[in-house]
């Protein structure tokens, strides 16, 4: 059984065949999967969905593209919004030194905070970080006494960052674009990765994995990341996808049974 860790449900590309896409993603092997918010509408439409399927649960938080169209009293919201039993993570956040949508300054300091909250109740976070692992390395490093547990989402960086991303207490996620042609180094990093630390994920609707790129993407398709990862490391696919459920189940404190039974 699959437990996509990160996907984005409420996303518009859903929008004609919503339902019937998560409808049919127990018949894909999907155990569940997380769908992640990027601001307060996003994060509550995710729970909206969590509470209309078993399997789907949501994370809540100001992605680093948004913090600039974001206000302080924001993160009161997604602060409440954590007690809801469906919300088992505080996420996407971090850096996006990339496009940089919202100014970098604004970036840290909507991440130190988020941070924060999520530490003070207990739940992990999501982080989002493009072109930007240097900065995070220091931010985390400078909190480590202090840091939530979390993942890595969607992971781009090198294999020495990975080390330290595991050293500082935090799980790594592949995603789809680990299958590409070009990705030799997210292929390395993966090598060395802990199997106690992985993770999978779809990122869906984006970055749809070989041989699905370039279509629309949905958990269902986290069996081609997970197909790859064992493969890396000499595992069977089976043994891959209920490792890396049983971390997930771990991370998030779920003890729901059809899931933690499903991944043994």
């Amino acid at each position: 059984m699959l437990f996509d860790t990160h996907c984005h449900l409420d996303a518009e590309q859903f929008d004609a065949d919503r339902d019937a896409v998560i409808s049919a993603l127990p018949d894909y092997g999907i155990a569940a999967c997380l769908t992640c918010g990027s601001d307060i509408t996003s994060s509550k439409k995710g729970i909206h969905l969590a509470e209309q399927y078993p399997f789907v649960y949501a994370a809540v938080g100001i992605h680093p593209h948004e913090v600039s169209k974001a206000t302080l009293d924001e993160l009161d919201e997604v602060e409440a919004l954590l007690s809801h039993p469906k919300v088992i993570a505080l996420g996407e956040i971090g850096l996006d030194h990339y496009y940089d949508f919202s100014p970098r300054g604004l970036q840290e300091e909507y991440l130190i905070k988020q941070l924060q909250i999520a530490k003070q109740h207990s739940k992990p976070v999501i982080l989002h970080v493009r072109e930007a692992h240097g900065a995070m390395i220091d931010l985390l490093t400078q909190f480590k006494d202090s840091l939530p547990k979390g993942i890595l989402h969607c992971y781009s960086g090198s294999a020495q960052s990975l080390a330290i991303y595991e050293k500082l207490g935090f799980h790594i996620s592949f995603a789809g674009a680990v299958t590409f042609k070009n990705a030799q180094k997210l292929r390395l990093a993966a090598e060395v990765a802990s199997l106690n630390r992985l993770l999978i994920e779809t990122d869906s609707p984006y970055l749809a994995p070989v041989p699905y790129r370039g279509k629309r993407n949905h958990p269902g398709l986290v069996a081609e990341v997970c197909k790859l990862l064992a493969e890396i490391k000499g595992m069977s696919y089976e043994d891959m996808a209920a490792l890396t459920c049983r971390n997930a189940c771990a991370l998030f404190q779920l003890n729901d049974q059809t899931i933690c039974t499903a991944a043994n």
